[in-house]
């Protein structure tokens, strides 16, 4: 095969960048002007549950995410061409190269350009966030985070990251340069193995760093709960109530963990909104997910696409043009002999989002294909009015409109809007 040249790299980026970004523009445009001329009234089909003050709060509440989302779409695609085209990734790489490298080796130099990428995107993040939980969701009543809380959850990510991460960074590493033409194969059982490690340990050992998980104390709920798993042969290592409030108004309840270590957790702010019929429906909801291998599914599709992407990630890594073609200089000159393995990842790992945001529609699409799946077997196992009671209290209390525009939900929405999910209940008889 002939090798990569630098050009067609440079266009073909830079066409898909300014496609992804004027799609991205168009629909978050169409979605707010559609949510905001169908701000005055209530659909007819929610006229006698859903009061207009409330609707005008969910219509306002998605047009100022909207306008943030916009910016920071923007700002997203300009650090991309920063790191990219303008030169930014190769600058760090060259700075580490010099101080790093020399010093401390080949090993050091790469995990400290991952690091230094890292710590900068965060920085560069950081404002959006900010943002969003201290106005945004500050302004609609959802925020309970407190600044010494942000600053205290900011800190335990990058300790678990740097826990986490940088081993199996350094595993990737040695073996994109220990393991031969085939690394990209042994790099990809490395992810695997590690990916199902943290299913199992994530419930006890991770989650626990960041909330406080209580067993279910209402007998009733429990025993209605646990009826609800024997009928639907589902078992669980506990019930635990996590304090979601302690973050956030917004509520929900979902499985966690692998194997015999699956718990089930409810956010305390979820108990508070729903009655038990209500909750005995959500829950059968997320049953209905396993018992259609719905996450067995999605884990495989996902471990499918990353062995695919390690693949094309071995043959770019060894075409001088696809850095060159992003704006970096390779270190295949540096007479130091320095890897490019650190650079390939970073470049791939920019570059990728850009291309897979045009498959979104196809993910989207099978996402609500399982939610409407998951709602029939709640249906069959549960109360299907309380199911559609309970979801149109959850879009009431997470404020989501009731309007979107048609496009931007077939784009984007991984759960059906409440329109279409609720009329699919109304003809089972919810």
């Amino acid at each position: 095969m002939p090798p990569l040249p630098p050009l067609p790299v440079t266009l073909l980026f830079a066409a898909a960048l300014l496609l992804s970004l004027a799609v991205k523009f168009w629909l978050a445009t169409r979605q707010m002007r559609h949510v905001a001329t169908h701000r005055g009234a209530v659909p007819a089909a929610f006229a006698a549950t859903v009061q207009l003050a409330d609707h005008q709060r969910a219509a306002d509440y998605t047009l100022a995410k909207g306008r943030l989302d916009l910016l920071s779409t923007a700002f997203g695609a300009a650090t991309l061409l920063g790191w990219t085209l303008l030169g930014g990734l190769d600058a760090l790489n060259q700075a580490l190269l010099a101080s790093v490298q020399p010093a401390f080796g080949n090993l050091a130099y790469q995990l400290g350009l991952l690091v230094a990428f890292s710590l900068i995107g965060m920085a560069l993040d950081l404002p959006f966030e900010l943002y969003a939980t201290f106005r945004v969701e500050q302004q609609f009543g959802f925020n309970r985070t407190t600044p010494r809380l942000f600053v205290m959850d900011l800190l335990k990510n990058l300790g678990v990251g740097a826990l986490i991460g940088l081993p199996l960074a350094a595993l990737v590493l040695w073996l994109m340069g220990a393991a031969g033409t085939l690394w990209w194969l042994w790099a990809w059982g490395a992810w695997v193995g590690f990916n199902l490690l943290i299913m199992v340990v994530y419930p006890t050992l991770i989650a626990p760093l960041f909330n406080t998980f209580e067993p279910l104390a209402d007998e009733g709920l429990k025993a209605r709960v646990q009826a609800l798993m024997q009928r639907c042969g589902f078992a669980a290592k506990g019930l635990f109530v996590m304090d979601g409030s302690r973050r956030s108004a917004h509520g929900n309840a979902y499985f966690t963990g692998l194997g015999a270590a699956k718990r089930v957790v409810f956010y305390d702010t979820l108990l508070a909104k729903l009655s038990p019929a209500e909750v005995e429906a959500v829950l059968a909801h997320e049953l209905g997910h396993f018992k259609h291998k719905h996450i067995t599914q999605r884990i495989v599709m996902v471990f499918g696409l990353s062995l695919v992407a390690l693949a094309l990630l071995g043959w770019l890594a060894q075409q001088p043009g696809f850095y060159a073609g992003l704006g970096v200089l390779p270190n295949i000159a540096h007479q130091s002999g320095a890897p490019n393995d650190a650079l390939a990842l970073l470049l791939f790992l920019l570059v990728v989002p850009v291309f897979g945001f045009f498959a979104a529609p196809l993910s989207a699409l099978l996402s609500r294909r399982h939610e409407f799946q998951a709602d029939a077997y709640a249906c069959a196992q549960a109360d299907g009015r309380a199911l559609a009671s309970a979801l149109l209290k959850l879009h009431q209390d997470n404020a989501a409109t009731l309007t979107p525009d048609p496009v931007y939900v077939r784009f984007y929405y991984s759960h059906p809007p409440a329109s279409e999910r609720l009329a699919a209940l109304a003809m089972r008889g919810a």
